[in-house]
Parts: C-alpha cells; sequence; structure tokens
C-alpha cells in the first residue's frame, strides 16, 4: 500500500516538470527563433506480481514450473527522461527591416561571444559603432571570413547567405536600395553568413538570449554549404513554433493528471490510516 503513495507521488513531480515546460513554452511564444520543448517521461521497472498460497501450477515457457501464478504487472512511478526540443521550422514573418534576417530550413547563426562561439536562430541584428554587424546583447555575427563589418546600412543579403554593399546610394535621401531594383552601383561582396548545422541537433544545450552550445553528443558545428544551405530572407523573422493552443490544452491535461495523483495519494493515505487503526482494534 506504501508503493501506491511513491506511484502517485512520482506521478505529480513528473506533470509538475511537464508543466514548467508548457509555461516556458508559452512564456518564450513571441520570442524570435524560440524552439517549443516538450517533457519526456520513462517509467520505472514494472513489478511481476504473484498469487501466493495457490494450488494452480503456471508453466513457463522454457518447461520450468512455479506453483504461484502470475497476476499481473504493478507499475512503480514514472520519472523525467529528458527535454526534447523540436526544432520544425517557424512561421517568417515579415517585417521591413533590413537587419532582420531569418533562415528558411536547418541551420543556425553563429556569434561569437565572450565564451566561445554561440548558436541561435533569431535574427535581430543591428551595426555597433565599429560597424560590425551584432545581436541584440552585442555579439558579433559571423561570417565565413569571420565578423561582418559593414558601412552603415547600405547592404544587402541574398538568399544564399552573401553579403553585398555599396558606399553609393542612388537616391539624396540616403535611403536602402533594394539590389533587385537594379539601382546600386559598385557592388562590393562582404562575406557570407557562417550558417551551421550539427549531426544531432536534439542534444544541442540552450544557454539564454536564444543562443544554443555544441555538446559532445550533438557533434562540433559544421558549416552548410552546397545545396544544402538554407535560404536566407532579409526583411523577415522567424517566429517561434509554439503553437499556443495546443499548450493550453497540454496544460489543462496536465492539470487533471496532477489532480487524479493527488486523488490516488489521499485515498492510500485513508487506506493506510484505516488498515492500521483498524488493526489494532481486532
Amino acid at each position: 500500500m506504501i508503493r501506491g503513495l511513491y506511484t502517485g507521488a512520482s506521478g505529480m513531480v513528473a506533470q509538475m516538470h511537464r508543466l514548467d515546460t508548457i509555461a516556458n513554452n508559452l512564456a518564450n511564444v513571441d520570442l524570435t527563433g524560440y524552439k517549443r520543448d516538450t517533457a519526456i517521461h520513462k517509467a520505472f521497472p514494472e513489478i511481476l506480481l504473484r498469487r501466493m498460497n495457490d494450488d494452480g501450477v503456471y508453466i513457463f515457457p522454457i518447461g520450468s514450473v512455479d506453483t504461484t501464478p502470475i497476476v499481473g504487472k504493478l507499475g512503480t512511478g514514472v520519472e523525467q527522461n529528458e527535454v526534447y526540443t523540436a526544432f520544425t521550422q517557424g512561421p517568417l514573418k515579415e517585417t521591413g527591416n533590413d537587419f532582420d534576417l531569418a533562415i528558411e530550413g536547418n541551420g543556425f547563426f553563429t556569434v561569437e561571444t565572450d565564451y566561445g562561439e554561440r548558436y541561435t536562430r533569431n535574427g535581430t541584428f543591428l551595426i555597433n559603432r565599429e560597424g560590425f554587424l551584432v545581436t541584440k546583447s552585442g555579439d558579433l555575427v559571423m561570417g565565413e571570413k569571420g565578423p561582418i563589418k559593414l558601412k552603415k546600412n547600405n547592404f544587402v543579403v541574398d538568399q544564399d547567405g552573401k553579403i553585398f554593399q555599396n558606399s553609393t546610394f542612388a537616391g539624396e535621401d540616403g535611403r536602402l536600395v533594394s539590389k533587385e531594383e537594379n539601382e546600386w552601383e559598385n557592388l562590393e561582396y562582404v562575406d557570407r553568413l557562417k550558417i551551421v548545422d550539427f549531426k544531432r541537433e536534439r542534444y544541442l544545450k540552450k544557454m539564454g538570449d536564444s543562443y544554443w552550445q555544441s555538446t559532445e553528443e550533438s557533434g562540433r558545428a559544421l558549416v552548410v554549404k552546397g545545396n544544402e544551405r538554407p535560404k536566407i530572407r532579409q526583411g523577415f523573422l522567424e517566429g517561434s513554433n509554439v503553437n499556443p493552443v495546443k499548450e493550453m490544452v497540454e496544460m489543462i491535461e496536465v492539470n487533471r493528471s496532477y489532480e487524479a495523483n493527488q486523488k490516488l495519494i489521499q485515498a492510500e493515505d485513508t487506506l493506510l490510516g484505516r488498515l492500521i487503526n483498524d488493526a489494532v482494534k481486532v
């Protein structure tokens, strides 16, 4: 009977972890490039129950016999196995801001931080005082040649991630003219965005600020080349792949499961109390 208390308690703990994951997804539903997490659980080993003091005979497949027939299996609880991240493509939202970049397909932008290279799907970039392309946190966005240095905001990025710039504008107002309008003169190739991918991206480690870090399990970052390179969309941002309606439904399911385990513990406690009190009276 006490086993039931631990089984119910493990179920409550598992639902608590699941609720934390869902709450984190909902909190980041508007975060650019966010990827939803899913709590994965596994059951403890099951116990094989046998009926004692029974005249029946159970024959095993290998030929031996046993005088205690099998009643069935008893679960002993559940625990969290891992938090799995789904790297499915998020919706692309047009912003009209030429500093906003989105990846359409698999891959990550490479960013240089104080702690080494990190990887992100958040393409909200800026230009700092030195003219380098940086994230909102001030970390350098990397190209295949190194940090990307630009002249103000007169640059365009094609779908392959190649960056071109020009110091001469077609308009007197200094506005950014798109490459498709053919109004650029003396286009200068700057660099190509360093887009990387991993053999086992599910094992990447979240570092906050939309950053990811490679691990031994994920493998090192590999620069994507050739036809495998994803498309880069300038003037777009990738939204999170969180479906708020689905997350709310799962939150309701978690609450119901938590309450069911709670009632199980209360019932076990009541039965245990009756057993102790009534057995003493008898």
